[in-house]
C-alpha cells in the first residue's frame, strides 16, 4: 500500500503543460508507447490490450444472509426487543407521547414470521467453541488498529461480547461468522497438512465484512485464455468460492453450536433487499435501522471502526439522495402536485446484493511499471474513460441475458418517487419524463384512456387497483432501478472526459448539489480500475445483479465484457473513434444511458433526438431495425429496445469478427443472439421468473400479488437456487479432483486414506446436500476445496508469470 501511496505522489510531479502535451498525441501513437503495432499489420489484434494472453479476471460476490429460528433464540428479534430504542418507543406510547400503532406494528412484525427466516440476523454461540486459532484471529479483528499491536481494543467490543447465565457468548453477523469458521478448520490443534492451514489462513482475508451483506472476492486472479476456457475460468473460481462459502456455513452451523442452540444460518445469492426488511425500515428509525444492519466491519481493514463510521456515511448520503429525488422529480415535471408519499428517512439500497467482474491488462500493467515505455497514468485514464463511455452503449446486451433481478410493482407501488428509485440521479430531465410516460404505459396505468397513478392512501389505491384492474408491473431487473448504479455528470465536472481528478471534481459538485458526498467513490457503471490505486489496470463491470449459473452465464457475460473491452481499444488503436466521437455533455451521457435502463425496466422503446452529437451511437442506430420518427417528440426518433440490442450484436460481429475469431467466441456470439430473441425466455431473466412461478404455483408473473411473487422470490433464491448453485459447484470440485486423481496427487490421500476424492465426493453429496454431514467430513470437503484452491492458484500464478515474460518480450521500448 505504501508503494501504491507513493506512486500516487510520484503522478502530481508531473507539469500541467507536459500532461496536455502528452495527451495531445493521436491515440494510435499512444498505443504504440506499450506495443500495439499499425492497425495494417496481420499482428495487430494481438497486439491489443484485453486480447487472449493477456486478460485476468476476478470477482466480487455480494451475497444474502439469514438466520432460521424462533424469535426467541434468533439474534435479530432478541436485538430489537432488548434495544433501548424498542423500549423507549414502548414507554413513549403508554405516556400518550407517541402513537400506540409505533409499538403494535413493531410487535406485530416480530409475532408474524411463518418461515421463520430473519434475513440480516447476526448469531449468538458461546465463546467456547471457538478453537484456540479462531479465538486468535477473534482478539486480532477487535482491536482497534490491526497494525498496531498496542493499540488496544475497539470502543464498540461490548457489542460483540455478553454474559449468558455466566457463561461469554459471542454475537457477530454472519458475515465475520464465515471466517471464524474457516479459522476454526485451521486450527493449529489440527492434523492438517500444512499447504491446507496456509490456504485457509491466506483466504480468511477474502471474506468481507463491510456492507449489510457478506461479500467474498476472488481467491486469486484469473487468467482469461482459451486453453482455460475463457470466461469459464472466472465462472468456475466463483463457483467454488461459493462451495467453500456453503461448506463454512454449514460447519459453523455445527461446530459453534449454532444448530442445538435453536439458529441455523443461511447463506445465497438474492438480488434484492428482503421484503421483510423493507417493512421493518419502515417501522424503526434510521439510526436503529443502522444499528441493526451495517456490519461492524470486523474483518478486512485495519481500523475495522472508521470503515464502519464510513459505511454509516453510504447509507446516510443513499437515504438523503433518494429524499432529494423528490424535489429533482418535481421540477422534471413528473411530480406535478404536493400528494407524495416521501421515502423512508432511512434507504435500504445498500442492501441490494450483485456481482462486480474486473478485467485487467498485463499489457497496460507492464508498460505503466516501465517508466522507459512513456505510458503514464494520464495514458491511462485518458483512454480509460473513453473505453468507459464506448462500453456504457453495449450494456443493454448483459440486462436480463446473462444476469437478472426479477421483481413485481404492484399499483400501490407506482408512486414516481418510489419507483423511480434514484433514476432523477442519474439520467436528465428529458429522458427521465419519457422513460416514465413509456413504463406507466406499459405497466397499462390507465383508466378509460387517462394515465393514473397512486393517489397517496393506501387504502384508496388498493381499492382503484381491485375496481380498475390495475395490476402494476413486472420488472426484469429491479436491482438496477433500486440502486444508485451511476451518477450523472454535471455540466461542469464530466465523469468520464479523461481529465486526471474529474472524478473528484464530480463529488464535489454532487455535495453541493446534496446529492453525494466527496468522501464516496463515483459511482459508475463500468468503472477503470487504476494501476497506482488497485494494483492493476483494467475495468470493472458493476451492472451485475443475479446470474443463475456459474460457468453459462457469469463466463458467458465475462467473455462478453472482455470482448466489447477489446473491441473499444482496436477503434481507438485504427483512430476510428476518439473522445470527440462522445462528447462529455450530462445530455449524451443520459441519452446513451437511458437504454440500459429501460431494458432494465423491460420498457421496449426510448426516443433519441436525431441530431445527437454521438457519433458512435449514430453508428449504431445506422445498423438498428424498426427507426421511425417519433409523432409525440418532434426532432426525436422511435428506438425499440430489442432491435437496438440486436444492432449491438451486428456491430460487434461486423466490426470484431477478427476479434471474436482470435477469442474463440463465435460459440457466444450464437448463444447471445439466442437469449436476445423475443420472448426472451432462454436468458437469465426469463429463467429465474419461470423457477420463482413453479415456486409459488403461478403461470404468470403479472398475474400474481406483488407481494406474493417477491417473498416467492425470496423463497425460490434461499431454497431452490441455492441447491442449483451448490450442485453446480460441486460438480466443479468433482472435475477438478478427477484431474488431481488422475495426476497421481489427489488431496484425498491424506485426508481419506484414499487416493480417490471424486469418489469420496461422489459419497459424501447427498448428504451434504441435505445438510446432515458430520463435522469431521465437512473439515475433509472443505480440505479437498481448499487443496483444489491451492492448486488452481499455482497453475494461474504459472500462467500469469509467463503473461507479464511474453508481454515484456512482445513490447519495444520507447523512450519518451
Amino acid at each position: 500500500m505504501s508503494q501504491q501511496r507513493k506512486a500516487g505522489r510520484d503522478l502530481q510531479l508531473i507539469e500541467p503543460s507536459k500532461i496536455q502535451q502528452l495527451l495531445a498525441e493521436p491515440i494510435p501513437q499512444m498505443l504504440a508507447r506499450i506495443g500495439v503495432t499499425n492497425a495494417h499489420r496481420t499482428d495487430f489484434p494481438a497486439t491489443l490490450p484485453f486480447s487472449p494472453g493477456d486478460t485476468t479476471a476476478g470477482t466480487e460476490t455480494e451475497l444474502q444472509a439469514a438466520v432460521v429460528g424462533n424469535r426467541a433464540n434468533v439474534d435479530l428479534p432478541l436485538a430489537i426487543e432488548e434495544s433501548v430504542y424498542y423500549s423507549a418507543i414502548a414507554r413513549r406510547a403508554a405516556a400518550g407521547e407517541a402513537p400506540r400503532r409505533a409499538v403494535s406494528d413493531l410487535e406485530r412484525f416480530l409475532a408474524r414470521n411463518r418461515d421463520e427466516v430473519w434475513e440480516n440476523s447476526w448469531v449468538r454461540f458461546p465463546r467456547r467453541c471457538l478453537s484456540a486459532f479462531a479465538e486468535a484471529v477473534l482478539k486480532e479483528d477487535l482491536r482497534a488498529d490491526k497494525s498496531n499491536p498496542a493499540s488496544g481494543e475497539r470502543s464498540d467490543v461490548g457489542r460483540f461480547i455478553f454474559d449468558r447465565n455466566g457463561e461469554e457468548w459471542l454475537r457477530l453477523p454472519v458475515s465475520y461468522l464465515l471466517k471464524l469458521a474457516l479459522a476454526d478448520t485451521a486450527d493449529d490443534g489440527r492434523e492438517l497438512d500444512p499447504a491446507h492451514r496456509a490456504t485457509a489462513k491466506r483466504l480468511m482475508a477474502h471474506f468481507l465484512n463491510d456492507n449489510t451483506s457478506p461479500e467474498t472476492f476472488s481467491f486469486h486472479v484469473v487468467p482469461l485464455r482459451p486453453e482455460t476456457g475463457m470466461g469459464k475460468a472466472i465462472g468456475r473460481e466463483t463457483a467454488l468460492r461459493y462451495l467453500l462459502t456453503q461448506l463454512l456455513v454449514m460447519y459453523a452451523n455445527a461446530a459453534f453450536g449454532l444448530t442445538e442452540n435453536g439458529q441455523r444460518a443461511m447463506v445465497y445469492l438474492a438480488p434484492h433487499p428482503p421484503v421483510r426488511q423493507k417493512e421493518l425500515n419502515g417501522l424503526i428509525a434510521d439510526s436503529f435501522y443502522r444499528e441493526l444492519f451495517m456490519s461492524p466491519c470486523l474483518s478486512g481493514w485495519d481500523r475495522g471502526e472508521d470503515k464502519h463510521r464510513y459505511m454509516h456515511l453510504c447509507h446516510q448520503v443513499l437515504s438523503r439522495s433518494r429524499l432529494n429525488s423528490v424535489a429533482k422529480l418535481r421540477e422534471a415535471g413528473i411530480i406535478m402536485n404536493n400528494l407524495v408519499v416521501l421515502p423512508s428517512v432511512s434507504d435500504v439500497s445498500l442492501a441490494n446484493n450483485g456481482t462486480h467482474l474486473s478485467l485487467g491488462s498485463l499489457r497496460l500493467g507492464a508498460a505503466l511499471d516501465d517508466a522507459s515505455s512513456g505510458f503514464t497514468h494520464h495514458h491511462e485514464k485518458y483512454l480509460g474513460d473513453l473505453t468507459i463511455k464506448t462500453v456504457e452503449h453495449f450494456l443493454p446486451l448483459f440486462v436480463g441475458t446473462y444476469s437478472a433481478a426479477p421483481y413485481r410493482l404492484g399499483f400501490t407501488d407506482f408512486h414516481p418517487e418510489r419507483a423511480l428509485g434514484f433514476l432523477a440521479h442519474e439520467l436528465d430531465y428529458t429522458h427521465l419524463r419519457m422513460l416514465w410516460r413509456r413504463w406507466r404505459k406499459k405497466a397499462r396505468l390507465s383508466v378509460f384512456g387517462n394515465a393514473v397513478t397512486p393517489f397517496g392512501p393506501e387504502w384508496l389505491d388498493r381499492g382503484i387497483s381491485r375496481v380498475f384492474g390495475l395490476k402494476g408491473d413486472f420488472v426484469p431487473d429491479f436491482r438496477l432501478i433500486d440502486y444508485l448504479v451511476c451518477l450523472l455528470s454535471t455540466s461542469r465536472s464530466p465523469a468520464l472526459d479523461g481529465r486526471s481528478g474529474n472524478g473528484d471534481r464530480l463529488r464535489g459538485d454532487l455535495a453541493d448539489l446534496g446529492i453525494f458526498d466527496s468522501q464516496m467513490s463515483v459511482y459508475l457503471l463500468c468503472k477503470l480500475r487504476e494501476k497506482h490505486v488497485v494494483g492493476f489496470s483494467g475495468f470493472e463491470g458493476r451492472h451485475y445483479s443475479l446470474f443463475e449459473q456459474f460457468e453459462d452465464d457469469l463466463g458467458a457475460a465475462a467473455d462478453l465484457q472482455n470482448l466489447v473491452v477489446l473491441l473499444a481499444w482496436k477503434l481507438m488503436a485504427t483512430g476510428r473513434l476518439s473522445h470527440r466521437e462522445i462528447p462529455d455533455h450530462p445530455v449524451v451521457e443520459s441519452e446513451r444511458r437511458q437504454i440500459f435502463f429501460a431494458a432494465a425496466m423491460g420498457v421496449p422503446t426510448v426516443y433519441v433526438r436525431r441530431s445527437t452529437r454521438n457519433r458512435l451511437l449514430r453508428m449504431i442506430l445506422e445498423q438498428t431495425d424498426g427507426i421511425r420518427p417519433s409523432r409525440r417528440y418532434p426532432g426525436y426518433i422511435r428506438v425499440r429496445v430489442d432491435e437496438y440490442r440486436r444492432a449491438l450484436l451486428r456491430v460487434i460481429v461486423n466490426e470484431g469478427a477478427d476479434l471474436v475469431e482470435m477469442l474463440g467466441l463465435g460459440d457466444t456470439m450464437e448463444d447471445l443472439a439466442a437469449r436476445l430473441e423475443p420472448p426472451g425466455r432462454l436468458g437469465v431473466a426469463g429463467r429465474l421468473t419461470r423457477g420463482i412461478l413453479e415456486e409459488i404455483g403461478a403461470r404468470s408473473a403479472i398475474d400474481v400479488h406483488a407481494p406474493d411473487f417477491n417473498r416467492g422470490a425470496e423463497s425460490f433464491y434461499r431454497n431452490t437456487l441455492r441447491h442449483r448453485h451448490l450442485n453446480e459447484a460441486l460438480s466443479c470440485l468433482e472435475e477438478r479432483l478427477s484431474e488431481l486423481d488422475k495426476s497421481g496427487h489427489s488431496p484425498a490421500t491424506e485426508r481419506t486414506g484414499e487416493c480417490d476424492g471424486a469418489g469420496y465426493l461422489r459419497r459424501v453429496r447427498r448428504d451434504l446436500l441435505d445438510e446432515r454431514l458430520p463435522v469431521e467430513q465437512l473439515r475433509t470437503v472443505i480440505g479437498l476445496v481448499l487443496a483444489c484452491v491451492t492448486d488452481e492458484a499455482r497453475r494461474c500464478d504459472a500462467m500469469m508469470r509467463h503473461g507479464k515474460e511474453a508481454v515484456h518480450d512482445r513490447t519495444p521500448v520507447h523512450r519518451a
